[in-house]
């Protein structure tokens, strides 16, 4: 018989019994030529013709899928034991020739012989020992076994095939006839020729060995038994002693070996083939090695369990750059020419747009001549080229000290292969203005040193000048076309990948006289003012608040001169100089209103039809000290003092008589009807006292930091006994369990009851969604706002497992909508979506951020208040349409902000996009949100700029609020406070709410007149209205802003003082404010 075990160098031999949980390398070959033979032998008889008594026949399908299994069977046996390795085998030995005693003429027992053990059946032909000396007295019969080097190992096993004969087969000449013998062990450190002395002390007993039900009591009945025993080894060997002392014995085979974790390789660490520990209980570790081309994150260690089988795995190694991981073979292999690895990538990835690897296992892929990659991008990120120079470069206006130049964006950039690049620098494309021949009294409109617009203004000009201008396009790789090139001059930058030292990367500035750039070019010269400029402006007098000044008029003049600008400001507000001014048609005016002891700066234009004259020289004067001014600040002072004391006084009795009031009217209201914030008291739960909801702080807490969740239920709910509760009807259901509708006793006397909403926990449910069940109530017992659903408290202490709301009888807002469709006036929507933003706000100001804000999850009372509720997206949702999967859960798509479907970033921004959303669904009476379209489809289409049209009938305002909500940089969206505000404006005006985004007159064509080939301004309302910005009429009015020359010198400052604090519509009133220009 051929065995499986082959010998190896220490002459041990090895049977393997493979874990499936470690299956190693170092068995693979040995398993896979096994595998191979088996399907080679099943294929074989499967092939092969069978000999009936009808003739040959072949194995049917049933027949081979029947070997299929067998195989799966032997595999998995195979894959679940640990390993042996045998150190003496005596069924695999030819002759034994042990020591024995007694031995020779002079024994007086025949002792143990040596003999063969044969049974054909079962295919057995060993060398045994046997001893059967039952008919003399003091037998003491010993076997000796050869020296047995441990090796290795730990703790060694032997294993031992006996037979017993039974003492009843010897009833009359069995002198000393035992059913048992001894095993015995000596460990030494070196092997002789000669046996250890036998005596007791010179060997340990392990036991003695019974044959349990194993004897037989005929000659015919033969029963093996089998005896494992294990013992620790600390020396180099062990001899094995059997000793008789008058029992009949066979030992027919004796195996002794040791037991080894085997060789295995995981988290590409490759652990080596360890022994068992001295004892079972003791567990062995074993440090790995990381495979070829890995290196170590955390040093890989493995620990080998008493039974051979590997446990707690901790540390390993991952891939180097340039090579990829190969989970199956738990190998690294190097990235192929075209493709890369660097520590952003999980395997080799090809070379991104523009760039190329010139060799095999690249950590990343150099750009390709003429494209670079900016040092902020990742080496997986594609190069990009600088942008051409910008295109259909006009002049728009010029006069005699302005223009107004416009451009069109460069055409994008194909790129290597022939695609057009990404949007990404080209959106970050900016622009740079060269001008010579300007002054530096020469302003630019914007007036930074880069900007994104393609319009630009230029002001204070010199009259009947020409000048050049360049405008620049610069991307984010533009200054390195100047480094690449000095790159081939110094070895710290790689060509085309430019990389620093340190960060001053990012404030270097970009100098267009270093830098190489594409640009246009224009020339064009400034209009004549000389007849119509104003002459020896001076001051007649000047006091400490007024101030009266003359000029002179022009010297002549070819057209009608219609009115005098006179402008003026503080000399050390050279900013403000457009901000106070007045006209005149006379060559004199009176100024009131001066700053005592400030000088002042004066200048004079005038105005005729073909536009206004430059400006006169600019002289200068200081207002005078009045000497009665200390005097008068301090009598002023004195009255202010005694006002406030005053107005504090009355103020102070007002709260007094408001509190007691509001006092006595709550504790009539209580008894009259329910009430939805329960002042629960602290002995509300049986022999519970709790702490308070909330401390002086009104930040929001994530319940997730805490270790354990019932603590975050105990801090910040109340628990109810469940006695106090009665369920009266289940309104719905869902993830976590139903949703009933039930009364709940209240305070001090529980007699009376109020309606809540119970949500119930499954029973059987998992703990994770108890600690999710339980985390929503943990986050909803932070919030006291009218519009924010309020948690009256959690039955955590009986099943099932409740949390107790306040009820709100009209359901999901959505829902409520569909069904009233039509019903409301517009003033009872925007109520409704006041209490919504209100509720934000409050969320928002708790630095709490909902991700899931949409109509569904909004609340509706019998009064029609609404209320924000659902607080556990961290569950999955529900309606799976309406989700989309990315790495980090499930997004619902058509209510999320783009920044958060693609980078989860989630803020109170991103909570303003879902309210536009809301705000829509409102309007349209709970329609659902882009129809039917898929998911994919809404992402690609806001990516492109699409928004959800108005409603029908949607005011204009209110639309202009929803397209406010969706700017695509979060940083221009509304606050949830500006909203509020906003609908408050719009609810005290009704009259805006009259011209609907359907509405003829919602189109602009009435507000400009473009057929005389000019636009003519007409009012403030109306151009406010033609800018999409009728929102701020009511600011224009209380700034007393009436015509288009007041308009047109507006600035940022005083936009914020009139209250218009977003960057985005300042930007965009101020732009259409220096158009007003062309129509003055």
């Amino acid at each position: 018989m051929e065995s499986k075990c082959h010998p190896n160098g220490r002459g041990e031999s090895r049977d393997y019994f493979i874990d499936h949980n470690t299956f190693s390398e170092t068995n693979l070959t040995s398993l896979r030529n096994e595998i191979c033979f088996t399907v080679q032998s099943a294929f074989n008889i499967i092939q092969a013709p069978m000999k009936t008594k009808y003739g040959y026949r072949t194995v049917s399908r049933m027949s081979l899928l029947s070997i299929v299994v067998l195989i799966i069977i032997t595999i998995h046996l195979r894959l679940t034991h640990a390993d042996q390795v045998v150190l003496l085998d005596t069924t695999r030995e030819a002759t034994l020739e042990w020591t024995r005693y007694p031995y020779g003429p002079q024994a007086q027992t025949p002792g143990w012989v040596e003999e063969s053990f044969t049974d054909f059946v079962k295919g057995i032909n060993w060398r045994s020992y046997v001893v059967c000396d039952v008919a003399y007295h003091n037998v003491n019969n010993w076997l000796w076994s050869p020296f047995i080097d441990r090796g290795p190992a730990n703790r060694l096993y032997i294993e031992i095939q006996f037979t017993i004969r039974d003492c009843s087969l010897f009833p009359g000449n069995a002198l000393s006839c035992k059913e048992t013998f001894s095993l015995l062990f000596y460990e030494f450190d070196a092997a002789t020729r000669e046996p250890p002395p036998w005596q007791t002390d010179s060997y340990r007993l392990i036991a003695r060995i019974a044959a349990g039900e194993g004897r037989f009591n005929q000659n015919s009945d033969v029963d093996i038994n089998t005896e494992v025993k294990s013992i620790a080894v600390n020396k180099k060997g062990v001899y094995f002693a059997f000793r008789d002392q008058g029992a009949c014995i066979s030992v027919l085979a004796v195996k002794v070996y040791y037991i080894t974790c085997p060789a295995v390789t995981e988290n590409f660490a490759h652990f080596n083939e360890t022994p068992t520990g001295r004892e079972i209980t003791i567990i062995e570790k074993q440090n790995g090695t990381c495979v070829e081309n890995a290196e170590p994150y955390e040093a890989p260690t493995y620990l080998c369990k008493g039974d051979g089988k590997w446990t707690i795995l901790t540390g390993g190694c991952r891939c180097k750059v340039g090579y990829e991981p190969n989970e199956l073979n738990k190998t690294c292999t190097e990235c192929p020419l075209g493709t890369f690895k660097s520590p952003d990538v999980t395997k080799c990835t090809p070379c991104p747009p523009n760039s190329n690897s010139s060799k095999t296992g690249s950590p990343f892929c150099k750009c390709m001549p003429g494209y670079y990659r900016h040092p902020s991008d990742g080496r997986h990120m594609p190069c990009y080229s600088p942008p051409a120079a910008p295109s259909n470069l006009t002049l728009l206006f010029v006069d005699q000290t302005s223009a107004i130049i416009s451009w069109s964006a460069p055409t994008k950039n194909k790129t290597h292969s022939g695609e057009t690049q990404s949007k990404k620098y080209h959106s970050d494309i900016v622009y740079k203005i060269r001008c010579n021949m300007c002054s530096p009294n020469v302003m630019y409109n914007p007036s930074s040193d880069t900007f994104n617009e393609t319009k630009i203004t230029l002001t204070n000009l010199e009259p009947v000048t020409t000048y050049t201008v360049q405008i620049h396009a610069t991307n984010g790789v533009s200054h390195l076309t100047d480094l690449s090139r000095h790159s081939n001059e110094s070895s710290l930058i790689a060509t085309n990948d430019i990389t620093f030292s340190n960060a001053s990367f990012f404030n270097i500035p970009l100098d267009l006289n270093e830098v190489k750039t594409s640009h246009a070019e224009i020339v064009f010269t400034t209009e004549s003012v000389l007849l119509s400029t104003v002459f020896n402006l001076r001051i007649l007098a000047i006091t400490s608040k007024d101030a009266d000044l003359e000029w002179d008029k022009p010297v002549q003049s070819d057209s009608p001169l219609e009115f005098y600008e006179l402008r003026w400001f503080p000399k050390v507000e050279l900013d403000a100089i457009n901000k106070t001014a007045l006209n005149t048609k006379e060559t004199k005016a009176h100024i009131e209103g001066l700053l005592e002891n400030t000088e002042y700066g004066f200048q004079v234009r005038c105005k005729t039809i073909n536009g206004f004259g430059s400006y006169s020289n600019m002289i200068y004067a200081q207002t005078l000290q009045s000497v009665g001014s200390v005097y008068d600040d301090s009598v002023q002072i004195r009255f202010i003092a005694g006002a406030i004391v005053t107005g504090v006084l009355f103020l102070v009795i007002f709260i007094i008589a408001t509190v007691y009031f509001m006092r006595s009217k709550h504790q009539d209201e209580l008894d009259k009807k329910s009430t939805n914030h329960l002042p629960l008291p602290l002995d509300y739960a049986t022999n519970e006292v709790t702490t308070p909801l909330f401390g002086n702080s009104r930040s929001y807490v994530d319940p997730h930091t805490y270790e354990d969740p019932n603590q975050a239920i105990r801090e910040f709910a109340r628990e109810i006994d469940a006695n106090y509760i009665t369920i009266e009807a289940i309104i719905g259901g869902g993830e976590f369990g139903d949703v009933c509708r039930g009364r709940l006793k209240i305070p001090p006397n529980f007699v009376q009851d109020i309606d809540v909403a119970i949500k119930t926990l499954k029973p059987g449910s998992s703990e994770k969604a108890r600690c999710d069940f339980l985390t929503e109530a943990s986050i909803m017992g932070q919030f006291d706002h009218p519009n924010v659903i309020y948690l009256q408290g959690v039955v955590t202490r009986s099943n099932p497992v409740m949390i107790i709301t306040e009820y709100m009888e009209n359901g999901s807002l959505d829902t409520f909508l569909r069904v009233n469709d039509g019903k409301f006036q517009t003033l009872q929507l925007i109520v409704m979506l006041r209490g919504i933003a209100s509720g934000m706000a409050y969320l928002s100001d708790m630095n709490y951020v909902h991700r899931d804000l949409a109509a569904r999850n909004v609340l509706v009372n019998a009064q029609l208040i609404c209320k924000i509720a659902d607080f556990g997206l961290s569950r999955e949702i529900e309606n799976a349409s309406d989700a989309y999967t990315t790495r980090g859960g499930k997004i619902p798509v058509r209510w999320t902000a783009p920044e958060a479907i693609a980078f989860r970033k989630f803020t109170s921004a991103s909570d303003v996009w879902s309210y536009g959303v809301v705000l829509w669904e409102v309007m349209s009476y709970g329609e659902r949100p882009y129809w039917n379209w898929s998911n994919q489809d809404v992402i690609k289409s806001i990516e492109k700029g699409y928004r959800l049209p108005a409603p029908m009938d949607c005011p204009e305002a209110l639309y202009q609020l929803m397209l406010d909500c969706w700017q695509k940089q979060r940083t221009h969206r509304p606050t949830f406070a500006s909203i509020v505000s906003t609908l408050d404006n719009l609810a005290r005006q009704p009259q805006s709410l009259l011209t609907t985004r359907n509405s003829p007159e919602s189109d602009g064509t009435h507000i400009l007149d473009t057929q005389r080939g000019q636009n003519i301004f007409i009012s403030t309302d109306l151009w406010l209205e033609h800018i999409k910005m009728s929102r701020y009429c009511h600011h224009f009015k209380e700034a007393n802003l009436i015509n288009a020359q007041q308009i047109s010198r507006l600035t940022a400052q005083q936009l914020s003082d009139m209250g218009i604090t977003l960057v985005g519509h300042q930007k965009k009133i101020l732009h259409q404010a220096r158009q007003l220009d062309t129509i003055i």
